[in-house]
This record gives C-alpha cells, structure tokens and sequence, in this order.
C-alpha cells in the first residue's frame, strides 16, 4: 500500500515536469523606464535625507547600528518597497501633532491652577 502511494505521487510529479512553463512579457518603453529610474532617484532622495538627520544618526548609533550599513540595505531596497518607505516618511509629521500637543499642555496648566500648584491667572 506505502509503495502504491509512492508510486502514484512519483507519476504525478513526473507529469507535472513535463507540463511547460508560462512566461509573461511585455515591452518596456522608454518612456516607462524614464520615468521607473527618475522615481526611484527621488524616492531614494526622500529616504537618505530623512536618515542623513543628526538626530537620525545619532538614534542609530545609540542602538549599535551603523549608519554605512543602513545606506547599503536602502540601496538594495526594491522600487515598490522604496516608493512605500518614502511615502510613509513624507506623510509623518515632522515634529508630531503640535496642535495636540499644545492642548495637552494648556489643560495640564489648567488642572495645575485649580489644584493651586502654580498662580497663572493672577487673583487680584
């Protein structure tokens, strides 16, 4: 019964070898590939002056990273992959939501005041 199985499972496989292979292709024009490189120089542009940053630098090293070998693994990075790092690094806000930031900071000032720790408003 083992040895059927195996056989059945070989005769399959040996079928399935010699079914061709599909190939898809099409031409590339030279617009397209114009057009492919300039993306991916700026993309790569976007991403290197994003980690070219001091701060960028300096967090890398701290966590034992070397900043040589980062610019190597961004430079082996697909075009999608590229395109999807850029992407993301231009829609994060530079310095964090300053609005939200600015009201967390006025309602902590606020609560200080009614609890008396510190005199903002001045009571004349």
């Amino acid at each position: 019964m083992r040895n059927r199985i195996f056989v059945y499972a070989l005769c399959l496989a040996l079928l399935n070898l010699a079914s061709p292979q599909v190939a898809q292709a099409a031409l590339v024009g030279t617009l397209q590939a114009v057009e492919a490189s300039g993306t991916r120089a700026q993309d790569l542009a976007i991403v290197n002056a994003a980690l070219a940053r001091e701060q960028v630098r300096g967090q890398m090293e701290a966590l034992g990273v070397d900043p040589s070998a980062v610019d190597a693994r961004v430079a082996r990075l697909t075009d999608s992959e590229l395109r999807s790092l850029a992407d993301r690094m231009e829609q994060m806000p530079a310095g964090g939501d300053a609005l939200a930031v600015i009201g967390i900071v006025f309602v902590i000032l606020i609560i200080l005041e009614l609890v008396g720790v510190i005199d903002i408003f001045k009571k004349t």
